[in-house]
């Protein structure tokens, strides 16, 4: 009972104290001085006689000046900036609607908890206070009131709240990557099934045709005119035609399955395909957040730099006896043999960040410009296909004359007019292979969603 007394009325004491408890704060921060940033980003601080001007020399970024600090962000400015490249109320832009409104969005939980973060980081500056609590070796319970205040860190500080800075456009650009590659799922789910179903309407048009070859093969060979074989190699082609029919109508079922899977609503009844204006001199997506990788690494490097060297904290304890402080130097780091060799190996993994950057450019370069070949590619294959499908129109019509004229054999007639259709069914396919690519571009510079909605 008399210890839980004593214990109570100390902790009153100390609730009494609270004014003389900010009288300190105010003393410790005024002991802080003017603190200045070099060039290399080391903090050297001074002491100075003007505890007011200190404290608002060592002002930190307020919420405000944190959210400027954003938009002031080329990172997060880049990827604010970028427009979407599907156009309102066309077909992409309905699938992409659909499954963006069903979007988990994962990776926004992580962004907010990075803006968080960056908020927390943004305080610091400012000195830390709270109680601690002894039992001495006569029983008594001893409570303190301990605050600390770093006065010279080599930067460390400035560093932190530049890592969580940088942390905010690592997060900002894996949601970038994170909502571009849905809709990019989405939309090539959808080109799927728009490519089996243009190719399924041409096997249509060639199997009627081939039951009218295959009647007239039939009658053929009832007649005695033709050879029984005939008719086999034409029920085999029809089997085979029904085979590829039914592949399609599958392919294109699986891909609206899956994409009303991703979607909010069915969109079964979208149809067709947008052609897509691609932007120029962007920057990859995977690029901006190599970047920004590198930036967080440059500034993990600054405050690991810190923590090798010491520094210089101001600390004040209140206690009933009154208030004490005093100046720690050394705490944040001891010097030893090897800290030259650790300094050089924290300056080489700048340069490696530096050097992920520039490969991260490389590897966006390279699939862009192949991206681009393939697009090249594909568009000459159209102009091509839509030159020889003429020919061939030609040349099967001119084997039906020369068969009613008795020139040719049914079978070469067969033969001519699938030729041609397999000329029809690739270009069928010609144009859907030049929007996917046109998708895997936009989704590289990630441009298939609006960067302010994101």
């Amino acid at each position: 009972m008399t210890l839980r007394k004593t214990v109570h009325s100390r902790t009153l004491r100390s609730v009494l104290r609270g004014g003389a408890a900010a009288l300190l704060t105010v003393g410790l921060t005024g002991c802080m001085g003017e603190t200045t940033l070099t060039d290399a980003g080391e903090t050297v601080s001074r002491m100075a006689a003007k505890p007011v001007a200190a404290v608002k020399n060592l002002a930190a970024p307020t919420d405000a000046a944190m959210r400027a600090q954003e938009a002031q962000s080329e990172a997060i400015l880049s990827l604010q900036t970028r427009r979407s490249v599907l156009s309102v109320g066309s077909s992409y832009a309905r699938v992409a609607d659909a499954v963006l409104e069903a979007n988990s969005r994962a990776a926004e939980a992580e962004l907010r908890s990075a803006r968080l973060r960056a908020r927390a980081a943004s305080k610091n500056w400012l000195p830390s206070i709270g109680p601690t609590i002894s039992l001495t070796s006569l029983g008594d319970v001893v409570t303190q009131l301990l605050l600390e205040q770093v006065l010279f860190d080599h930067g460390r500080k400035k560093a932190e709240r530049e890592f969580a800075a940088h942390d905010v456009e690592v997060a900002a650009a894996n949601l970038s990557i994170d909502t571009n590659d849905r809709v990019f799922s989405a939309l090539s789910l959808y080109v799927d099934a728009q490519t089996a179903q243009a190719r399924e309407q041409v096997m249509f048009k060639r199997q009627a045709q081939l039951v009218r070859f295959e009647d007239i093969v039939r009658q053929r060979v009832e007649g005695g005119v033709s050879d029984l074989s005939d008719l086999r190699v034409m029920q085999q082609k029809l089997a085979e035609l029904n085979a590829e029919i039914k592949n399609e109508r599958e392919r294109q079922t699986t891909a609206l399955a899956e994409l009303n899977a991703m979607s909010v609503r069915n969109v079964q009844s979208v149809d067709g395909v947008t052609s897509l204006t691609l932007p120029q001199g962007a920057r990859a997506l995977d690029v901006v957040k190599a970047q920004a990788e590198a930036d967080r690494d440059v500034a993990q490097a600054k405050i690991d730099r810190a923590g090798l060297l010491p520094g210089l904290t101001a600390r004040g304890t209140l206690d009933e006896n009154g208030t004490s402080g005093g100046l720690t130097a050394g705490d944040d780091g001891l010097l030893s043999i090897g800290t030259g060799a650790n300094l050089k190996a924290l300056q080489a993994k700048r340069e490696a960040a530096q050097r992920n950057v520039a490969q991260a450019e490389e590897d966006a370069n390279r699939q862009l410009r192949r991206f681009e070949a393939q697009l090249a590619s594909l568009q000459r294959q159209q102009a091509d296909a839509a030159g020889l499908t003429a020919p061939a129109r030609a040349n099967f019509k001119l084997f039906q004359e020369q068969f009613q004229a008795g020139q040719r054999t049914i079978m070469d007639v067969v033969n001519t007019y699938e030729a041609m259709m397999r000329l029809e069914q690739d270009q069928a396919s010609l144009p859907f292979d030049i929007a996917r690519v046109q998708l895997e571009i936009a989704r590289d510079l990630g441009v298939l969603a609006d960067g302010g909605d994101v």
